[in-house]
């Protein structure tokens, strides 16, 4: 896809991220562009959520740079040009008072000036989304009650529902059985092909979706930045990376990281 910015979404320089001591993220520097589509990897403990959540503002770096759409993150207002899927946001307790509209309204928030009232154009759009999601037919449905697959649409819905640019997601497929994992990168593609929205996301899926991504970021501690996914999934590589050997499985014309 035609990269949509000059300017990066994400500038990032010299970012270090320590607790108590312990370096978790080293010197990291990356830029992300308008229209990308980029699959984060690497062991657990490696770093790859602690990156998510400094991008979001959600920690502050023991050291370094963060630029968002130009600006320095403490200046960034516009958060509602991005889109979050937390990990494990699919695991939804079963009495959880809310429908699928909603989980899904909670998204339009960041966009409205006054938090309370709803307009016209809120309703267009959380309508727009659950179409788009294929989760219509479930608005008055319990969130609790939905399987994990639906579960996972309703909470991507709800991070469109702002219009962001770019889409994050910390492994999102945590919870889904591998049909809806599938219908989820299916989603992804299209959303990143036809509706021009950046995507970033962890996972862990890594053979599955190396034919569609452009980079991939491998995390551990420090960054790689692979130009050429399909090169970057060597055996010895990946052993490298996860600090144990490491075998590509071919599962139904797609490959898995055992």
């Amino acid at each position: 896809m035609q990269l949509k910015f000059k300017v990066p979404i994400f500038n990032v320089q010299n970012l270090c991220f320590e607790v108590m001591g312990q370096k978790i993220l080293n010197h990291i520097n990356f830029n992300i562009f308008g229209g990308e589509y980029i699959a984060i990897i690497g062991p657990n403990g490696g770093g790859k959520t602690t990156l998510i959540r400094l991008l979001l503002g959600l920690e502050k770096p023991t050291s370094g740079v963060i630029n968002i759409f130009g600006k320095k993150q403490k200046k960034f207002k516009e958060w509602h040009k991005i889109g979050y899927v937390p990990q494990r946001a699919s695991l939804v307790d079963q009495n959880f008072p809310a429908t699928v509209e909603d989980i899904v309204k909670m998204g339009r928030v960041a966009k409205r000036e006054n938090l309370f009232i709803s307009s016209k154009e809120d309703a267009k759009v959380v309508d727009d989304v659950m179409k788009k999601m294929d989760i219509s037919h479930l608005k008055d449905k319990m969130i609790g009650t939905l399987s994990g697959g639906q579960r996972q649409r309703v909470m991507i819905a709800r991070a469109l529902a702002s219009s962001p640019e770019i889409l994050i997601l910390d492994e999102p497929n945590t919870g889904v059985d591998v049909k809806s994992q599938h219908r989820f990168y299916e989603l992804l593609r299209k959303l990143n092909r036809e509706d021009g929205i950046t995507i970033l996301f962890i996972t862990h899926d890594v053979g599955v979706i190396v034919d569609d991504i452009a980079r991939l970021f491998t995390i551990n501690q420090k960054a790689t930045i692979c130009n050429n996914p399909k090169q970057a999934l060597s055996c010895e590589e990946m052993s490298e990376l996860y600090g144990i050997e490491a075998h590509l499985i071919h599962n139904h014309k797609h490959e898995h990281l055992g």
